[in-house]
């Protein structure tokens, strides 16, 4: 734990949709300082998704609250062995966990069937809305460990 208290790095949220969801996405694209590609890219995606659906930032909210797990596990230590105790996720990390497993699925997606990462990325956002795809099997599996080690749930502190 931290000796003091740290001030937290707030992102300046991008001017065209006014989004949280929108800016953190940006920022966990952006590769080698390359911001302007990245957003160039997220933009695209949503346009896409503007396409489909009526809204496309309400689409991508939807998505990433549908892979936004409730519960994660965390070691503890007690008696010289290791527990898998089952913890409530912040907001603010279910964001974080929920963006970058969307990014990790999309690029985990083949070239063959998708050749740019807007279409990766635009695939996976649109299987999350429906509930299916990588991220979804990520946020399941977190869920079921978790719900597997529900009784160390005592062992919170």
């Amino acid at each position: 734990m931290p000796r003091r208290s740290y001030k937290k790095n707030i992102a300046d949220i991008e001017p065209v949709y006014k989004s949280i969801e929108v800016t953190k996405l940006i920022n966990y694209i952006t590769v080698d300082g390359k911001k302007s590609v990245a957003e160039k890219i997220v933009y695209d995606v949503i346009d896409k998704l503007t396409k489909d659906t009526q809204d496309g930032l309400k689409s991508l909210k939807q998505a990433v609250q549908n892979v936004a797990p409730v519960h994660e596990v965390k070691p503890r230590r007690l008696g010289g062995a290791s527990y898998l105790v089952p913890t409530e996720i912040r907001q603010e990390r279910k964001l974080y966990l929920s963006l970058n497993w969307i990014i990790n699925a999309a690029r985990a997606r083949t070239n063959k069937e998708f050749h740019t990462f807007a279409d990766k990325l635009y695939a996976e956002i649109r299987d999350a809305i429906k509930n299916q795809g990588a991220a979804i099997t990520k946020k399941l599996q977190t869920e079921k460990l978790a719900e597997a080690n529900r009784a160390f749930a005592h062992l919170k502190w």
